[in-house]
């Protein structure tokens, strides 16, 4: 089935965007269960961060269906940038160039 399955959620990699919540996209709900997509903006920052080529095919994807927006997704990561110094393993250098490169 090709499937990506991964126990943890883009802010576990970088900072949580503000308003998260708020974009999460509602799929369904079971009883008294609500599911969820994660905002789409804050999965666009990890896979980029993270740079795998399917990763990159999927934000493009998502650029693509009008999903999430360039304008929208830089101002995203710029309102994170100044967090980046907490997590140790993202170059913030490298990841705005990558957010930049794909959105342009």
């Amino acid at each position: 089935m090709d499937l990506n399955i991964e126990l943890a959620s883009p802010d576990d990699f970088l900072p949580p965007l503000p308003e998260w919540k708020e974009r999460s996209v509602f799929i369904a709900r079971r009883g008294d269960l609500d599911f969820y997509h994660y905002d789409l903006y804050a999965q666009a920052l990890s896979k980029i961060e993270r740079g795998h080529a399917r990763d990159l095919e999927d934000v493009q994807a998502l650029l693509a269906r009008q999903l999430i927006f360039p304008e929208r997704l830089l101002e995203l990561f710029q309102g994170i940038e100044p967090e980046l110094i907490r997590y140790p393993a993202v170059d913030p250098s490298f990841l705005r160039a990558a957010v930049l490169a794909l959105i342009e």
